[in-house]
């Protein structure tokens, strides 16, 4: 399996670049977000690399970074959500908004997503509501696949939706006082509900 590929960006464009590796051109199909992230042709980078392989094909999801690829993992996990969907959702909302979406359990934005309908939306919220931040899984915040703490992936967490490290650490404190047992998800969204009365 291929994990990461280094080389030189040959070409870009909506949907796909390629890159060279010591000659090999690998063709990648990448998010909007990565394109947005990728350096101009010419030059050097290294992307982390999503490799499916089936009975008939072999395909490579090219990702910026290391949580982006996670919550790419995470989103092929719902049923009916295959790598080419969990692409379109990654492209159609940024990585903050979309885990936010699912947290809130906001089936109406997850909707608004091209070619993603209501049901796929509300399937995505069920399967993935208390999945998103397992800590025995890689974090979709942090991309460290060192297990943290419930209350440090929490506060990751509300950082990445833009909250401030001291007000994120100081509404978790307080959640986790009160709800000594609430699992990541359950503490990100008692913040989320708390800090945007």
């Amino acid at each position: 399996m291929i994990a990461h590929l280094k080389g030189t960006l040959e070409s870009k464009r909506d949907g796909e670049c390629i890159i060279d590796v010591n000659g090999i051109g690998y063709l990648l199909e990448i998010s909007n977000q990565t394109l947005d992230t990728l350096p101009g042709s010419g030059e050097q980078l290294k992307i982390h690399i999503y490799h499916h392989i089936t009975e008939n094909d072999q395909r490579l999801f090219g990702f910026a970074t290391q949580n982006e690829k996670n919550l790419f993992e995470r989103l092929i996990t719902v049923k009916g959500i295959g790598p080419k969907s969990a692409l379109t959702i990654l492209s159609g909302m940024p990585a903050p908004v979309l885990i936010e979406a699912i947290v809130t359990q906001n089936t109406t934005a997850l909707a608004g997503i091209s070619g993603i309908g209501k049901k796929t939306a509300e399937r995505m919220v069920l399967e993935l509501k208390d999945k998103l931040f397992d800590e025995s899984q890689p974090s979709v915040i942090s991309g460290d696949p060192v297990i943290h703490s419930r209350h440090d992936e929490a506060i990751s967490a509300l950082e990445a939706l833009g909250f401030t490290k001291r007000d994120a650490s100081q509404m978790v404190g307080k959640i986790a006082g009160r709800n000594p047992e609430a699992t990541v998800s359950e503490i990100v969204k008692l913040a989320l509900a708390q800090m945007k009365r």
